[in-house]
């Protein structure tokens, strides 16, 4: 394939991991999901997320097989649509494409609350409507993007990092408070927050959906297959990493806040109805320029999130438009910098353009932020379920001489899917109970486009194949069982 079609590969393995990382926002996760599992099972937060981390790990397993077998800056789009075909392949991307770009948008707005708060704290009260913020993050987040792909990955890395070691210093301060008899309130420390304690085996699996939110965007690192070193090696390594890191931390530090708050009724009501749970136990445990200090890696945070969920949307739209799909200006990268330009400048504006419908209608931050990011994990079950599907197709096609019993992880994983999409579909009031059907309304129109066109999957599927052989030449003799359609591949890989 033509440089000018494929971006240079450059990036290290924690610069492919700090993508993930970024997607995933592990400050924001800590900070907001807490509350709504602790309201569902009380003391067993650290339990739901555990059993949280066994569920992505199904999902995650898919990803770590297949990017061993491929590279690509399509993420799903590429890895089903070379393994189950183009049609599946862009059903799946289409499905992931409307995560990224409602990520997008629920982080230029959590933006846009995270920095007004931060403000408030510090005695500016008046620093004007939040669209405003979301803007200047969003003229940002893409003059970033648009530069050398490793300052996006260093600023990603920087900014969490600062996060994650906010949450570390605040979790050892509580555990060891605790722990000694110094708690503000008598906390006493107990394991009780390992039991289910005497909540229901259905309510506990139930609550696991809002820590599996949490995980959300793991597999950013898969759009970097084309720029990472190494990819088949360095992107599986980035993915189990994201998983497991983010595991520990997020096992470690929910521990930490339960304690934190206290495992009596007043504590896990004080947990349950935390706008920000770590300001709150920084004010109690440290002082209130520790809540400060939280509050800053919170809006920090929240453009980190931006910024990977427009390098992922970014990269995605380009990918399509590569392959037929879109204009074709989107597949220009910067001659330079390699970065797909005109894609982030696209995906930058819708995402721009979402944030100022809903502030045009009155909506406040925090619920632009909750509904799209509602409506964009919605999306990413489906995208999620398709890779699944993927793997299976892989698996028992013998191209990667994987064992067949592992069929097993895949299948399980996709039941646990439609156990969250059923569980965040139903029981919901307005607006949440719309938002299953616009996200399944998005999904629709990308079967639709596959069906109605067919010529644009063929299209697709000669490109991807094209591409495959360009990135690890001829497929051997004995592992040929391309599940693709047997139609010549187009030279170079670049749209018809």
């Amino acid at each position: 394939m033509p440089d000018e079609h494929r971006p240079r590969r450059k990036l290290r393995l924690w610069e492919a991991w700090a993508l993930s990382v970024g997607m995933m926002g592990p400050t924001l996760a800590m900070g907001l999901n807490g509350a709504g599992v602790a309201d569902a099972v009380g003391t067993a937060v650290p339990l739901v997320f555990l059993l949280g981390l066994l569920g992505v790990a199904l999902v995650g397993y898919g990803f770590w097989r297949l990017t061993r077998h491929i590279s690509h800056a399509g993420s799903v789009y590429a890895l089903a649509g070379s393994t189950i075909g183009p049609r599946a392949g862009f059903f799946g991307g289409f499905a992931l494409l409307g995560t990224y770009i409602a990520f997008l948008t629920c982080t230029l707005a959590a933006t846009g609350v995270f920095v007004n708060a931060f403000l408030a704290a510090l005695g500016i009260h008046d620093s004007g409507p939040w669209i405003v913020i979301s803007l200047i993050a969003a003229l940002g987040v893409t003059v970033l993007n648009s530069r050398d792909t490793r300052i996006t990955a260093r600023a990603l890395l920087l900014i969490e990092g600062i996060g994650i070691l906010a949450m570390l210093v605040l979790s050892a301060v509580v555990v060891i408070r605790v722990g000694t008899g110094s708690a503000p309130h008598g906390q006493r420390f107990d394991l009780t927050p390992f039991t289910t304690g005497g909540h229901s085996a259905s309510a506990i699996v139930s609550a696991t959906v809002f820590a599996f939110l949490s995980w959300a965007g793991f597999e950013a690192c898969t759009s970097l297959g084309e720029e990472t070193d190494e990819p088949k090696r360095n992107i599986p390594r980035a993915l189990v990493g994201s998983i497991v890191l983010t595991g520990i931390l997020y096992v470690g530090v929910m521990f930490a806040q339960t304690i934190g708050f206290g495992t009596d009724h007043r504590g896990i009501a004080a947990f349950a109805s935390a706008e920000s749970s770590l300001s709150t136990l920084a004010g109690q445990y440290i002082g209130t320029w520790f809540a400060l200090v939280i509050a800053f890696t919170a809006a920090a945070a929240a453009f980190a999130g931006a910024l990977s969920s427009s390098a992922a949307a970014s990269r995605l739209c380009f990918a399509l438009a590569r392959d037929g799909f879109g204009p074709r200006r989107l597949a220009r990268t910067h001659p330079r910098t390699h970065a797909p330009v005109p894609a982030l400048r696209t995906t930058g504006v819708i995402g721009v353009l979402l944030c100022a419908t809903v502030w045009a209608a009155g909506t406040g931050a925090f619920d632009a932020y909750y509904w799209f990011a509602t409506i964009g994990v919605l999306c990413l079950l489906v995208a999620y379920a398709v890779a699944g599907a993927g793997v299976i197709a892989f698996t028992l096609s013998g191209r990667g001489r994987i064992p067949r019993w592992e069929v097993a992880v895949p299948v399980a994983a996709i039941a646990y899917l439609v156990f969250v999409y059923v569980e965040q579909s139903t029981g919901q009031e307005a607006p949440y109970s719309y938002f299953p059907w616009i996200a399944g309304a998005w999904c629709l129109a990308g079967a639709a486009i596959v069906v109605l066109a067919p010529e644009r999957a063929q299209r697709i599927g000669d490109s991807l194949r094209a591409e495959q052989t360009d990135d690890a030449g001829p497929v051997p003799a004995d592992q040929a069982h391309d599940p693709l359609p047997p139609h010549p591949a187009q030279p170079s890989g670049r749209p018809s």
